[in-house]
């Protein structure tokens, strides 16, 4: 009898946890992919309002959200960016919830944002670096996406 009770709970407890857990998920990768671009944006001492539009631009798009709920998204990701020791937790959730695909879009966004204010610093290559290997990009996806923003030929 108890064998059967756990069966039970087992097989309809389970769904729900599965679906509240990707849920859960759902809701945060938006902000994790937002707190990355807000490191780059601050990566050369300047979150300038070239990057503040780009940034809420590619976000409205991104996941497709109105500009208030983005303002929303952008103060919440910045309280969880300066919490955070590093960006493993961020990269950790979307890498799980993203396919390659996925990643090759954030990525052409990340670069998107580095450029908007005109020019690539040490710190933002290495933090482009250090997010695609997290992501589980190679180098050559991230050199792709960048080509991309650019609007650089592939060498022959």
């Amino acid at each position: 009898m108890l064998s059967a009770i756990k069966s039970f709970f087992a097989q309809h407890a389970e769904p729900d946890a599965s679906r509240a857990a990707e849920e859960f998920r759902r809701d945060r990768v938006p902000i994790a992919a937002c707190a990355l671009m807000l490191e780059l944006a601050h990566a050369d001492d300047a979150f300038t309002e070239e990057e503040h539009a780009q940034l809420t631009r590619a976000m409205m798009r991104h996941f497709d959200l109105p500009e208030a709920k983005v303002n929303e998204l952008i103060a919440l990701a910045e309280d969880e960016r300066e919490k955070s020791v590093d960006l493993f937790q961020f990269t950790k959730l979307i890498a799980e919830s993203y396919d390659e695909g996925q990643k090759m879009v954030l990525a052409e966004i990340l670069w998107g944002l580095v450029y908007s204010d005109g020019k690539l610093t040490d710190n933002e290559s290495y933090i482009m670096r250090k997010v695609s290997n997290l992501l589980g990009l190679s180098p050559g996806y991230l050199n792709e996406a960048r080509r991309r923003v650019v609007g650089e030929r592939p060498e022959a």
